[in-house]
């Protein structure tokens, strides 16, 4: 597979997970299942290992959660609560090891501890205690801001409200769970009274927990395992086992049974065992957490875009069944992609109905050879959408004919067409295609975007099937085009004075955005919001964006591969989008109805690089090279991926080559590895 072919395969791949992450975290209408989904990421992952430059520009393993409900107070998480990544096998756990090694520089001979711990299937929350005191606890939300579910958190009785000896602050993060026999008395209790029954351990004890009437999570048999850290003004312990202590000792359960492990052969021993005694635990569990044993390592480690890199977890297999295709469905994302969707023969997996499967596109049909009416096998880990694993061609009919893909829009009528390599199929018609407008208001105004509660997925919808919203801009004229209405959102039915107010008030909240994620929200092909964040520190605020973009195009596309992570293929879609006459229209009309503010880069005020534009080359001795960037944006730099008359530092490693000789040619400042280091102390 050449370069090029590989970058397009990426974006396909990074715009399908994009879909999905949306439809998950946003509209809480997954048509995917854990299984499923893992292999998109698989899948992405093995082609950042081929070709390492496609690595994070193009990512879009940005997103964490969901946004606050309604009907809560919201609170901002003082430390973001992020996500893991997943690891499925001993080949991706040896890479893990082998990536912490990396980038700490470690010998071969130092072991790496790990503890293994109990992936439970609940709720994620933090709980913030003052100088002892529970003050205020919050579902995980977005990972930047959750649901204020103190008074609900207060009703579990695994939860200490007050702490002797614990430090002035303290956060303590972990799961709130329903036993399995505790979830199957509430569905016989709900049976009984004639109410809708859980699907699962994990939904009950979301529901029950995300309750504006208290005493509904009271009278639920919750339970809570505290398992982290968020902010803390001083150290519990120097590894990750003695918090799992001292959090003990303050009065949180834990998760059991939790293991020490300093090699794969120990944790793939661990995961077997752990795996047969799953079915014998009252808690649901999915998999395994492994994080690096030693605190100080965790803190040189970091974090990536949307998970540590101290710790990942471990799935376990996904539960499977068999059932009927009864059609294909094509649906058009915002991108013009053409998805095609099972819809099955409803049946129970793992104790949940599911009656959908994605089949991703026109060549994962043709490889399983998937027809309407076969039996096949589907899986789920998690999710209500399960995957297709495999047709049974032994029960297939005799009149079952092959699936035709269309190369007509169902949407728009417009022609279907696919690039010559290219995984997926296209609508041609772009912004005349109702399916794709659609879906790119729904991503702008997204969790990750502008965040407009009330303005969801049905909303959207309407919205559009009435002409109402056209394009983003339409959003910001709603209220006053709505005040000369005949028709006057407050009187349409299922609306009201309030919850019209409410949308209005919502969207006037968000007319003051920041840079990188009015940037994301636009949903530039390939731009993810790692991308978005690395323009907007580049760039600094949209005129200069698009006055850069406006000149010549071969400067701009050297100047933009010159950012760290962003590769050429990124870069081709950047000039296009910024240079279409449509495009340039609608950032006018935003610019007029927004403040759209410089997106501000956490910056150590007493750091000497602080803004300072800097290169690493060559092999660093005392930190990974990984390791020295990630420092050095924590203090307030850039990091470019090449030399310019623009560049402050450049960090010469040994074996420094081209980078080296060009910052001298341009009288750029060299520092030695000893010298960086001096500098940032």
């Amino acid at each position: 597979m050449s370069l090029e072919i590989a970058r397009k395969k990426h974006a396909e791949l990074s715009q399908e997970i994009e879909r999905h992450d949306q439809k998950y975290y946003q509209d809480d209408a997954p048509t995917l299942s854990d299984g499923e989904y893992d292999g998109l990421r698989q899948d992405l992952m093995a082609l950042e290992s081929k070709y390492p430059e496609l690595i994070t520009a193009k990512s879009p393993t940005q997103k964490i959660g969901a946004k606050p409900a309604k009907g809560f107070g919201k609170i901002q998480h003082a430390v973001p609560m992020l996500s893991l990544s997943n690891v499925f096998n001993e080949e991706e756990i040896s890479d893990f090891f082998d990536r912490v090694r990396r980038f700490l520089k470690l010998p071969e001979t130092e072991s790496v501890e790990i503890v293994a711990e109990p992936k439970i299937d609940g709720l994620s929350c933090s709980i913030r205690y003052e100088k002892g005191v529970l003050v205020h606890a919050a579902t995980r939300g977005d990972g930047y801001e959750g649901e204020n579910i103190t008074e609900n958190i207060k009703t579990l009785d695994d939860i200490p409200q007050m702490i002797n000896d614990a430090p002035d602050i303290l956060e303590v993060r972990g799961e709130v769970y329903m036993s399995r026999q505790d979830f199957l008395t509430l569905n016989e209790k709900q049976a009984a009274a004639g109410k809708a029954v859980f699907a699962n351990p994990r939904n009950a004890a979301a529901g029950s927990l995300r309750q504006l009437d208290v005493s509904v999570t009271k009278s639920r048999a919750l339970k809570f395992f505290g398992y982290a850290l968020g902010e803390i003004n001083e150290s519990l312990a120097e590894t990750q086992w003695g918090v799992r202590e001292r959090l003990k000792s303050f009065g949180f359960p834990q998760a059991e049974p939790t293991s020490l492990c300093i090699n794969v052969e120990a944790i793939m021993q661990n995961y077997e065992e752990l795996n047969n005694l799953r079915p014998d635990l009252d808690y649901e569990i999915d998999g395994i957490v492994y994080k690096i044993n030693n605190l100080s390592w965790q803190e040189r480690l970091g974090f990536v875009a949307r998970s540590p890199r101290w710790a990942t977890a471990h799935k376990f297999p996904a539960e499977k069944a068999v059932t009927i295709i009864n059609d294909i469905d094509i649906q058009v994302g915002r991108t013009g992609v053409l998805t095609p969707v099972a819809r099955l023969e409803p049946i129970t997996v793992g104790g949940v109905v599911v009656s959908n499967a994605t089949l991703h596109n026109d060549d994962e049909i043709k490889r399983k050879d998937v027809r309407i009416s076969d039996h096949v096998v589907i899986q789920r880990a998690g999710d209500v959408i399960p995957q297709v694993v495999e047709v049974l061609f032994d029960k297939r009919q005799d009149n079952a004919a092959p699936f035709t893909f269309p190369k007509i829009c169902p949407v728009c009528d417009s022609l279907v067409l696919r690039e010559e390599d290219a995984v997926a199929w296209r609508c041609s018609g772009g912004l005349i295609c109702k399916a794709q407008a659609v879906e790119r208001i729904k991503h702008f105004v997204s969790r990750q975007a502008f965040n407009i509660e009330g303005m969801g997925k049905k909303v959207v919808e309407q919205f559009c099937d009435e002409g109402i919203l056209k394009t983003p801009v339409d959003i910001f004229r709603l209220e006053e085009r709505d005040k000369s209405s005949l028709t006057p959102l407050r009187a349409r039915e299922g609306w009201g004075d309030l919850s019209a107010k409410n949308l209005f008030q919502s969207i006037n909240d968000r007319r003051t955005i920041s840079l990188d994620r009015f940037i994301y929200a636009l949903g530039i092909s390939q731009v993810g919001e790692v991308t978005a964040k690395k323009l907007s520190a580049t760039y600094e605020s949209l005129n200069a964006i698009k006055n850069a973009m406006a000149g010549d195009k071969e400067k701009i596309y050297e100047e933009l591969i010159n950012i760290d992570d962003i590769g050429p293929s990124v870069a081709e879609d950047l000039i296009a989008f910024f240079n279409e006459t449509h495009n340039q229209e609608i950032l006018t009309e935003l610019a007029q109805q927004l403040t759209i503010k410089p997106y501000e880069v956490a910056q150590n005020t007493d750091s000497a690089i602080a803004g300072k534009v800097m290169v690493f080359t060559g092999t660093m001795e005392q930190m990974g090279r990984a390791e020295a960037k990630a420092k050095a944006e924590s203090l307030g730099a850039k990091i470019t991926g090449s030399v310019s008359k623009k560049t402050d530092y450049l960090v010469a490693g040994a074996d420094s080559g081209s980078k080296l000789k060009k910052a001298k040619e341009l009288g750029v400042t060299v520092l030695t590895e000893e010298e960086w280091l001096t500098l940032i102390v």
